[in-house]
């Protein structure tokens, strides 16, 4: 009879236990429906050398302001939006911050204008304390392409395992935040991720998922989000003072300025006529000819840096970089003695290259 009565309440237990977690799937399903209208499909540069030519993004206005990462999809004039419903738009840069990895696009013009579309409030996710380890969180973004036109995206769950800083100082590669981030116990950052969100169980917006990056040391791949609640410190040109001045640089400050921040905040530098670097690329065929190493000089700064044939230069100086033509264009902000960080994609891993300028030969030698 014990035997019985113990068998019978392990039953409802389990029974209890079953219904509880169909629960559970149940209102995590319902939270999907109601955030999947809020996110967007991005589409725009990529499609070569493992790089993907997909991402995602969160609408955070109503009139077709979208947060997304700051990565070689948005070097584009073709850069495009797929929001929940299918619905195609044709979208432009307003913003970026490599700072913070982050970067703001637009939807909609006076012709083709986007109104009351849902969104997920910025301001309010900024005001959120930090969550902490052990709390379990969601994330939705469109890895691996899941979603192209009016398919919903994908749903994670998982927990964060830490609130630190990405470990730059142990061979973590083209990540240039210097603040923490959630490191997460899910893998969440797979091609076509960068630009999805995490929010709690209860659908809380807390973070932005990064871009892939690989501990090279450790040979394993990092698993993150952004906070909405980071900040950096920048070192800005004031073209109105001609002054060099440092900042603190939100997410925030995409939304709140748009299109002045640009202008205002991250103005260009004056050209400084650029330096030898002892490269020699693949021949600039196409409009877009990706900046692949074809030759390195004998004992030209790449060569002691370390750059290797068939290397694809993907950042310069933290910007992302898709054309031989925008590689040359951001080398002129540099002048021999500098140093510029590359970030390259060799054969499946990403490298942090440093190398220093020096001034073209006098006799031999050709402007990369």
């Amino acid at each position: 009879m014990r035997f019985l009565r113990w068998t019978g309440l392990a039953c409802l237990a389990g029974l209890a236990m079953t219904a509880l977690a169909a629960r559970a799937d149940d209102s995590v399903a319902d939270l999907a429906k109601k955030i999947n209208p809020k996110l967007v499909k991005v589409f725009g540069s990529g499609g070569f050398k493992g790089l993907p030519s997909y991402g995602t993004g969160l609408v955070v206005s109503s009139d077709g302001y979208i947060l997304t990462s700051c990565n070689h999809l948005l070097d584009t004039q073709d850069l495009r939006v797929h929001l929940y419903d299918g619905a195609k738009y044709h979208a432009k840069l307003v913003a970026s911050e490599p700072l913070l990895d982050v970067a703001l696009i637009k939807i909609g013009d006076d012709k083709d204008k986007v109104e009351d579309l849902p969104f997920l409030d910025l301001e309010e996710a900024a005001r959120k304390p930090v969550v902490e380890p052990g709390s379990s969180v969601l994330a939705f973004s469109n890895e691996f392409n899941i979603a192209t036109r009016d398919e919903p995206m994908s749903v994670q769950r998982g927990t964060i395992a830490a609130y630190t800083a990405l470990p730059l100082s142990r061979g973590t590669s083209q990540a240039l935040m210097t603040g923490n981030v959630y490191v997460i116990d899910a893998i969440t950052n797979n091609p076509g991720a960068a630009g999805g969100i995490v929010t709690t169980r209860k659908g809380e917006l807390i973070g932005l998922i990064g871009k892939e990056l690989r501990n090279d040391l450790t040979n394993t791949w990092v698993n993150y989000a952004i906070p909405l609640n980071a900040s950096a410190k920048a070192k800005e040109e004031d073209p109105d003072k001609k002054e060099t001045i440092e900042r603190t640089v939100t997410i925030l400050d995409l939304l709140r300025e748009k299109e002045k921040y640009r202008q205002l905040v991250r103005a260009d530098k004056e050209k400084k006529g650029g330096g030898y670097t002892g490269l020699i690329l693949v021949p600039n065929v196409v409009d877009r000819t990706p900046p692949y190493v074809e030759e390195v000089i004998p004992e030209s700064p790449a060569h002691k840096a370390g750059l290797k044939p068939d290397d694809l230069i993907v950042y310069v100086g933290g910007l992302p970089v898709v054309s031989i033509a925008m590689f040359k264009d951001l080398l002129e902000n540099y002048q021999p003695k500098d140093e510029i960080q590359l970030e390259v994609r060799r054969g499946d891993k990403l490298e942090t290259i440093k190398l220093t300028l020096e001034p073209f030969p006098t006799k031999a030698g050709k402007k990369p």
